[in-house]
């Protein structure tokens, strides 16, 4: 459907309408929601020799050598699809030492892209590993309860969970009790996280009444840390100063499947659409452009906006702005408080994404 749109103090474009994110409301079902658990699109083709050590951080190095004999070790008739039926027959012999390792470091240190590999390299079919979000995981459990989503998991080879952080109480008890089910059924683990295993759920609740379960969590582990600088900002430019709001519309409407919303009216649809769907919400989508970029009101619309950039993210999806540069998204109270480490999270993936949409913008 075409469409001539005036912008202020310009000619009319005569393009492409672009969508709105606020006119969708899309509804996953709990099957795609178990068929989705494979490492998002940008990490489709990554492999362990596609990771570039930083040779000032020898950790990186020894994080690969690593993982490379943790996916070795996982193949064996579990991994051929003999070990499906085992929820219904005899419990897994017991595993001497954590059947799992745990990915920490900062922000951009590749993390995610070892995960994925581990993943891509462990000797199983697909339908037989899992990778998701923390987020994602927590939500399979509320689509598919408890019970079902361990029968579903249990004949896996191998669960990776990214960006694995407890933000409640309620969370802490769902997943201690899930990933201790899944250990018992012979499921190996990796996760990434900024945060060590012991030291999960700290600033964000009254940790110490959930001690039991955040060790219990912490036993399924090998810590592995990982340091180093941002890649994403690695020998790059600075992230592109925010447009005026005549080049970002201009922009969406010259662009082929690009959305086109005011940024407090997305906030507040994110509201109304559950963080499940938001991969679904971007379905089709290009590229996001956004217009009055402001700061983020309140706690909770931040904590949506967060899962929001990581769909975007692992989707490489460029988002053009107008408003507000992304690391101004945040108040200080916010970036010193429990969850900074995710508000970090999001303002590195969004200045990667700012970056990536430069193209889009007539010189």
């Amino acid at each position: 459907m075409s469409s001539s749109t005036a912008v202020p103090g310009q000619s009319p474009i005569a393009e492409t309408a672009p969508l709105s994110l606020c006119a969708l409301e899309p509804h996953v079902p709990a099957d795609r929601l178990v068929a989705e658990m494979v490492p998002p699109p940008r990490f489709d083709s990554v492999r362990f020799d596609t990771y570039v050590p930083d040779p000032d951080q020898p950790s990186q190095v020894e994080a690969v050598k690593v993982l490379s004999g943790f996916a070795t070790g996982l193949g064996g008739a579990h991994a051929t699809g003999t070990g499906k039926r085992k929820w219904f027959g005899r419990k897994a012999a017991p595993v001497a030492g954590p059947l799992g390792v745990y990915l920490d470091g900062g922000y951009g240190v590749g993390k995610t892209h070892l995960l994925a590999s581990l993943w891509h390299a462990t000797p199983a079919a697909p339908s037989l590993k899992a990778f998701g979000t923390f987020v994602e995981l927590t939500n399979l459990v509320g689509a598919l309860g408890f019970q079902q989503t361990v029968q579903t998991l249990s004949g896996h080879r191998l669960l990776c969970i990214d960006e694995f952080e407890l933000d409640d109480p309620g969370d802490t008890v769902l997943v201690s009790s899930l990933l201790s089910r899944l250990v018992e059924a012979g499921v190996a683990l990796a996760a990434t996280s900024n945060t060590l295993p012991g030291k999960l759920g700290e600033g964000r609740f009254a940790a110490a009444d959930f001690l039991r379960e955040i060790q219990g969590l912490s036993s399924h582990f090998r810590p592995l840390r990982i340091d180093g600088e941002d890649y994403r900002h690695r020998g790059l430019p600075a992230a592109p100063a925010p447009y005026s709001d005549e080049q970002v519309t201009r922009a969406a409407y010259a662009t082929a499947g690009a959305s086109l919303d005011d940024f407090p009216a997305l906030l507040d649809h994110l509201a109304r659409v559950h963080p499940s769907r938001y991969g679904a919400l971007t379905d089709g989508v290009r590229a996001v452009c956004l217009t009055d970029v402001q700061p983020v009101p309140d706690q909770s619309t931040a904590l949506r906006l967060v899962v929001l950039a990581d769909r975007l993210y692992d989707r490489e999806i460029p988002v053009l702005a107008s408003g507000l540069p992304f690391d101004r998204l945040f108040s200080d109270e916010m970036l010193n408080g429990g969850y900074r480490k995710k508000y970090f999270r999001a303002i590195s993936r969004l200045t990667a994404l700012a970056r990536d949409a430069k193209g889009l913008v007539a010189q």
